[in-house]
């Protein structure tokens, strides 16, 4: 007896992606890895700050820490523009939709916070002693309470959910491919 593609899966299960879509949603999860550590090392610049001078140690940290938020997550964040949110924003659920306009949201938030802290670890990575340690502990604190929030709610709704459109999106026609392949065959 033939079986709908959504039979291969309980109801609640994400289905397992394959070929490229995998590559990408492996290397998105990743990212998120990159940046929690990321937000970690930035957590430990400020610590360290507390207890002596921007020695070479910080130093590199900051550099490290500007090289991630302003290359790896900008690109991060144009992928999930580009490959999550669509197939959520295309559906018809509101609730999914106004989650996905808040993740939306963050990434412009993210973007503006990123930048007032960018300028505070630049003047920490060149050696120069301008930046303002207050501001960036205030400003470090919101950054990361919002990153880990907002990667929160990616990985526990919204990309099962894309995986999931995704999925079916894939699986929507193979039958027809299959069956191209048997004409030509015989």
């Amino acid at each position: 007896m033939p079986q709908s593609p959504s039979a291969h899966t309980s109801p609640g299960a994400v289905p397992t992606l394959t070929g490229r879509l995998k590559i990408q949603f492996d290397a998105l999860d990743s990212c998120h890895q990159q940046t929690i550590d990321t937000l970690n090392l930035l957590v430990k610049l400020v610590d360290q700050l507390d207890q002596h001078a921007a020695d070479e140690p910080v130093k590199r940290m900051a550099r490290q820490i500007i090289t991630f938020f302003g290359g790896e997550s900008r690109a991060h964040h144009a992928e999930e523009e580009h490959l999550v949110f669509p197939p959520i924003l295309q559906g018809l659920d509101h609730r999914l939709i106004e989650k996905v306009r808040r993740l939306q949201q963050d990434h412009v938030w993210l973007e503006q916070d990123w930048l007032e802290l960018g300028l505070q670890l630049d003047a920490i990575a060149r050696g120069y002693n301008w930046y303002d340690r207050e501001a960036l502990r205030q400003g470090t604190s919101t950054f990361v309470a919002l990153y880990l929030d907002h990667i929160d709610l990616e990985e526990s709704i919204i990309y099962p959910q894309a995986k999931r459109r995704l999925a079916e999106r894939a699986d929507a026609g193979a039958a027809r491919t299959q069956a191209e392949q048997a004409r030509r065959r015989a």
